[in-house]
């Protein structure tokens, strides 16, 4: 799909935010773990639909109800003799899986697509062989298709490299209170990257019963033999890091945008950074328990800001500061170069056919603002859906085509259709 967005005066109009994809992920894996879960309203995108098959296929009972869904583990739960998972293309999904094999079935193999082609998995697949699994993924990156071939998560001292992915630790996370022993969980590595991820995921376990020590956050302490006990209600909040393409357009254009949702603040969400990062570069808000409200345009401004535990969030805000006053820089994101896409590399060679003036470092952007860009040119968004989104953003000031829009389903299916209702008035 080939997505002409023009340039746009003007956006009006009201958007109802999508819920969160990393909480409604995390929700259906705790509740494949055991016991009895009501999920209310999780994202209905790709990725959480492929978590969702991925808790019926290990043996959990899914029932639509009013609003969502209930989850039933039977106790009954058989240990198969072998397995056949597709993850689709979630990533979140695959690393989330690989440590739960040993309590589902004796081999498997685990497949999936598109972007997780390459995308690696070595940090946690050796640590998984460390612990005594047989599990082995393709090429030196450990990419999908990744064989089990049986073997043990018992417990123990366990140590995982943490500069790479905050997935790796909350797949640990997951599944070591089903381990025999206590788990002494151990994340090496230069640098820990998106640290919040680590809290959201050790939220939704407390809500199942499961008690996670954090002695600092390189290291856990975790009970084994501990018992899911099921989410019993569990209301997804609002996505901040799909909010965040809806903030940035606002401050561009002349604007009057609502965004309603369901906002939770006991709920941490790495991309809440979103807010503090725009009030810092200009922008204004008026926000209550269930609304968002915006208005534009506004001048930002430039600066220094760190991305390290938001990755998600770099895409639009290098679009951001292409209109801001002054040089921005966006620092310690190395680690976004092995999402979806290279999301420097990649960014800023589709940035650049627009005259944009950016400079890529191994783990940084530097951004200078020009007083005009070049229109009417062609981005690919490399099957990454925050790209996409970013760019079609950009077009509301540049005119530009996207290819391949349909990427956004993976995490919001319905943005084409909502970005484009603001527009129409």
């Amino acid at each position: 799909m080939l997505l002409p967005v023009p340039n746009t005066s003007r956006l009006q109009g009201v958007i109802q935010l999508p819920a969160s994809k990393s909480y409604s992920i995390r929700a259906f894996f705790v509740a494949a773990c055991g016991g009895d879960s009501r999920i209310l309203g999780p994202s209905d995108c790709d990725d959480a639909k492929a978590a969702m098959a991925i808790a019926r296929s290990l043996g959990a009972e899914v029932e639509g109800i009013d609003g969502g869904f209930r989850i039933q583990v039977p106790r009954d739960n058989i240990r198969r003799d072998q397995l056949k998972i597709d993850v689709n293309e979630s990533g979140t999904s695959l690393r989330f899986l690989l440590p739960l094999l040993p309590f589902y079935c004796r081999t498997a193999r685990v497949l999936g697509r598109g972007t997780l082609l390459g995308r690696p998995n070595r940090h946690l697949l050796e640590s998984l062989r460390r612990c005594g699994m047989a599990i082995a993924g393709d090429g030196p990156q450990e990419s999908i298709p990744i064989s089990y071939h049986g073997g043990e998560l018992p417990g123990g001292k366990v140590e995982v490299d943490g500069s790479v992915s905050s997935q790796f630790i909350s797949a640990l996370l997951i599944a070591c209170p089903r381990s025999a022993n206590n788990t002494r969980l151990l994340v090496k590595g230069k640098s820990l990257v998106s640290r919040e991820y680590i809290t959201m995921t050790r939220q939704i376990l407390e809500r199942a019963g499961i008690r996670v020590l954090a002695r600092s956050q390189r290291e856990f302490v975790i009970a084994g033999g501990q018992v899911f006990k099921g989410l019993r209600t569990f209301r997804v909040p609002s996505d901040w890091g799909l909010a965040a393409f809806f903030l940035v357009a606002a401050a561009l254009v002349q604007s009057d945008i609502q965004l309603k949702g369901y906002f939770d603040d006991s709920l941490v969400q790495s991309d809440g950074a979103i807010l503090d990062l725009l009030r810092r570069m200009g922008l204004r808000l008026n926000r209550t328990a269930r609304s968002l409200r915006v208005r534009g345009p506004v001048l930002l401004k430039g600066g220094t800001f760190s991305l390290k535990d938001s990755p998600d969030l770099v895409p639009i805000m290098a679009v951001a500061a292409m209109f801001a006053r002054g040089e921005t820089r966006l620092k310690d994101i190395a680690h976004a170069r092995v999402k979806e896409s290279d999301r420097i590399g990649d960014l800023r060679r589709e940035l650049c056919k627009v005259g944009a003036d950016i400079v890529e470092k191994p783990d940084e952007l530097v951004i200078r603002p020009k007083s005009s860009y070049l229109g009417g040119v062609e981005l690919d968004p490399h099957r990454d859906h925050r790209l996409a989104m970013a760019f079609a953003v950009l077009g509301l000031r540049v005119g530009v085509s996207i290819r391949d829009m349909e990427c956004t389903a993976k995490s919001y299916p319905g943005f084409v259709k909502d970005f484009q209702s603001l527009s129409r008035v």
